[in-house]
């Protein structure tokens, strides 16, 4: 059955889950509400995101160095605890975030970080592409809104497939983590560095202004 964004935001109000757990624990139940609750309580996932107005503010920096040197991340995982911090779940959770920032290149760590005029240019190009196919305006919307979440999923880092495993997300393995150790575990930010990453446009850049240079000397 269809899911629709006003029901997933509802649930993910009432419980805090994350939008993807939601939009499952929906699915799973056929669209009722009520049970939706039940299947993500069942399984940790409410319970743990009621921690939300707890600090977690200990975790861990971590980087990665990939490729003898051609990638570098750097992330920053928390907790509420230290003990938790330095368990050996906590420390894969954090490996593998590192992993999945070098491995999928995703540019900021939920959709509420992406700006928006971004994503209205992204919009943009997919309500245009799906005007081409002539079919009603409607139609053509939800293909363009349709287009948009898929972009989410490859951009935003909780909402990635796990490279490691694709039918988990990012915020599935966090979520997880956090119902198994019963804190607030959260992904706070990251950056990515890859070797050489802009300097051609730099390059093409100084060339464009020697070259203007040199016509502005001719004259």
């Amino acid at each position: 059955m269809e899911i629709n964004a006003k029901d997933v935001k509802a649930l993910r109000d009432a419980t805090g889950a994350g939008m993807m757990d939601c939009k499952k624990a929906l699915a799973e139940s056929a669209g009722k509400f009520d049970d939706a609750v039940t299947w993500l309580r069942e399984r940790g996932i409410a319970k743990a995101a009621k921690r939300a107005g707890r600090v977690a503010a200990e975790g861990a920096v971590a980087s990665y160095i990939h490729l003898g040197g051609k990638i570098g991340v750097l992330v920053e995982v928390n907790c509420e605890t230290d003990f938790v911090a330095r368990g050996d779940d906590f420390q894969q959770l954090v490996r593998d975030i590192c992993l999945q920032i070098c491995s999928a290149s995703p540019r900021w760590v939920t959709r509420d970080e992406v700006p928006q005029d971004i994503i209205d240019a992204e919009i943009k190009v997919y309500a245009a592409q799906a005007a081409e196919t002539g079919k009603p305006e409607q139609v053509c919307q939800k293909i363009a809104e349709g287009k948009l979440a898929k972009w989410y999923g490859e951009v935003c880092l909780l909402e990635q497939p796990f490279v490691k495993d694709d039918k988990k997300t990012i915020e599935g393995l966090v979520n997880d983590l956090g119902a198994k150790c019963g804190e607030k575990i959260t992904l706070r930010r990251f950056v990515r560095f890859q070797l050489g990453e802009g300097i051609e446009k730099k390059e093409s850049n100084f060339a464009e202004e020697v070259a203007a240079e040199l016509a502005k000397a001719g004259q």
